[in-house]
């Protein structure tokens, strides 16, 4: 199999000279409009782009890849890539007719704000390309409308509120973002349960496979890689679907399997911490305690 070429991207002036593009209007950002251009799908090509990507995709009908997840798709979706990830995108033609936006924005133009180091807080810009946002038409009109200012902004004259009102554009854009997600969490109710449901059989899986005893609790990155998902979208999902973190739904199971030792069997909690990974029975009794406000030995005399 021929290896794919992947060509590295470090500002966004390269970018627009390899797309065929006009010379963009400033250096560190700048603002596409997909409807003005067409660009030309190039096989066993991959690129890794040196600066932030926001791309608001409509009617694009093809396989999309970045990280080590593709997805295809035949609807709009909205992504957020970080500077230095795979970006590979195959069309079903020869040529790539889509409509949408496409945001760059180089780190040196977040230099010395405050965003330079709030925008990594953003989870969406780690998930997956399988866990892209699906806007509501009422969500694209606000999102069109935050870049069509931002490129506005630009093209005027450039003074010293140029920067801070572009900064705090994006700012808006990417709170919008996190509010869409989680939106996005609670409308697609059927694919969010059915991540539950698998995560459940996951875990009764792993507790009851001995892997305990062996590997310990499983990590948030195991569960998310297990399931086919990125870490940070699988938070975010429980966070809004169950109120709790990966690591606490992880801790919980692990306290349900735990009760049900400790009102079932004659085993004593140093032999129970040990089958369930923990290498200090103590350790495993802090955080029976924290979750039940009872400790090991309580609980089980509660049964009696």
């Amino acid at each position: 199999m021929q290896n794919k070429v992947i060509h590295r991207l470090k500002t966004i002036s390269e970018y627009h000279k390899v797309m065929g593009l006009p010379k963009p209007e400033h250096p560190l950002i700048s603002v596409i409009d997909y409807g003005s251009v067409q660009l030309q799908c190039m096989a066993n090509k991959s690129y890794v782009f040196d600066f932030y990507s926001i791309l608001l995709d409509r009617d694009f009908k093809g396989n999309m890849k970045y990280g080590q997840q593709s997805g295809l798709f035949e609807e709009g979706v909205m992504f957020f890539m970080l500077p230095g990830q795979v970006f590979e995108v195959d069309a079903y033609g020869k040529e790539i007719n889509r409509s949408g936006w496409l945001l760059l924005i180089h780190p040196d133009f977040l230099w010395k704000t405050a965003l330079a180091k709030t925008i990594k807080n953003y989870d969406y810009f780690n998930y997956s390309v399988n866990e892209a946002l699906f806007l509501t038409d009422k969500e694209e009109k606000s999102v069109l409308a935050i870049m069509e200012n931002m490129a506005q902004e630009y093209r005027n004259n450039i003074d010293k509120f140029s920067g801070p009102v572009i900064i705090a554009q994006l700012e808006l854009l990417l709170t919008y973002a996190d509010r869409f997600y989680q939106r996005q969490f609670i409308t697609r109710k059927i694919s969010g349960h059915s991540i539950l449901d698998r995560l459940e059989s996951m875990l009764d899986q792993y507790f009851k496979s001995g892997k305990l005893t062996v590997d310990g609790m499983p990590t948030v990155q195991y569960v998310a890689a297990s399931l086919n998902l990125s870490a940070g979208y699988l938070s975010g999902l429980l966070k809004t679907l169950t109120g709790k973190s990966t690591q606490h739904y992880i801790q919980d199971k692990l306290i349900e399997h735990a009760k049900i030792q400790l009102s079932m069997t004659d085993q004593s909690v140093s032999e129970i911490a040990y089958g369930l990974g923990f290498e200090h029975p103590q350790s495993f009794s802090r955080l029976f305690k924290t979750k039940t406000s009872l400790s090991p030995l309580d609980f089980r005399a509660s049964f009696n």
